[in-house]
């Protein structure tokens, strides 16, 4: 596809029909569809959310798909190269399942005009506002796992697992920045960015956003308890302890 703008948002979704959906109909209520492109990277997904996106194609909306569901950090890979492909100077990855606030794709982007190049949301800052039912054990982890970003990193980080955010795609022409490894393809190509940015001195921003949790009987999340915290953990365990790159 031929870029309309400079910004392509992703959303990353797999089997999200019911809220994808509605996440696709807000951006389209809002005024920033006039100034970005907005791509959906499909995991693969198998219940009708595949043709629930192409139904929006009159409205500018399309999609990238995986054949087979490779994960959250695969997907956030084929945004990536996708976009350096298609010409674009910034992505904004944001989740599929309708928890973030189209209108505020200009808050992540913003700081990127002042030099940042990549722009964290944040559900912890003084003005942002999380709704809904966040579960006890994702309260802990959520809180923990930027205590210890800001730990091995030397710089303070408040919420380094949510996942909206944008970044100016020349960052990863650093070689150092290697997302092209198969041990990320599942949680930790996230996390692994932030810290190798922040590391690597990319010029770094955190920014007050919403999160808002659908209800229950709407499927809360597909990450396990156990072995999606670990996956999230997990690279800043291995880079801390340089056993991985």
């Amino acid at each position: 596809m031929t870029p309309k703008h400079d910004v392509v948002v992703c959303p990353i979704a797999y089997n999200e029909l019911t809220k994808l959906e509605s996440a696709i109909q807000r951006f389209l209520n809002s005024p920033v569809r006039h100034a970005v492109d907005y791509v959906v990277i499909d995991d693969g997904s198998t219940d009708g959310t595949t043709s629930m996106i192409n139904s929006f194609k009159q409205e500018g909306i399309s999609a990238v798909r995986h054949d087979t569901r490779r994960g959250v950090g695969a997907a956030i890979r084929t945004a990536i190269h996708f976009a350096k492909k298609a010409g674009y100077r910034t992505i904004v990855i944001m989740a599929g399942n309708d928890k973030d606030d189209p209108q505020e794709i200009p808050l992540v982007l913003a700081p990127l005009e002042e030099g940042y190049e990549v722009v964290q949301g944040s559900r912890y800052l003084g003005g942002a506002r999380i709704g809904g039912d966040m579960p006890l054990y994702r309260k802990w982890a959520t809180r923990f796992h930027p205590f210890l970003m800001s730990l091995l990193t030397g710089t303070k980080v408040t919420d380094s697992t949510n996942g909206f955010r944008a970044m100016r795609l020349s960052m990863f022409d650093d070689p150092r920045i290697n997302i092209d490894q198969n041990w990320l393809d599942a949680y930790e190509l996230e996390p692994y960015i932030l810290y190798k940015a922040i590391i690597l001195g990319h010029r770094f921003k955190e920014v007050p956003v919403t999160k808002i949790y659908p209800p229950r009987e709407l499927g809360y999340t597909k990450m396990k308890p156990i072995s999606g915290w670990w996956s999230i953990l997990r690279p800043l365990v291995l880079l801390g302890l340089r056993i991985r790159r």
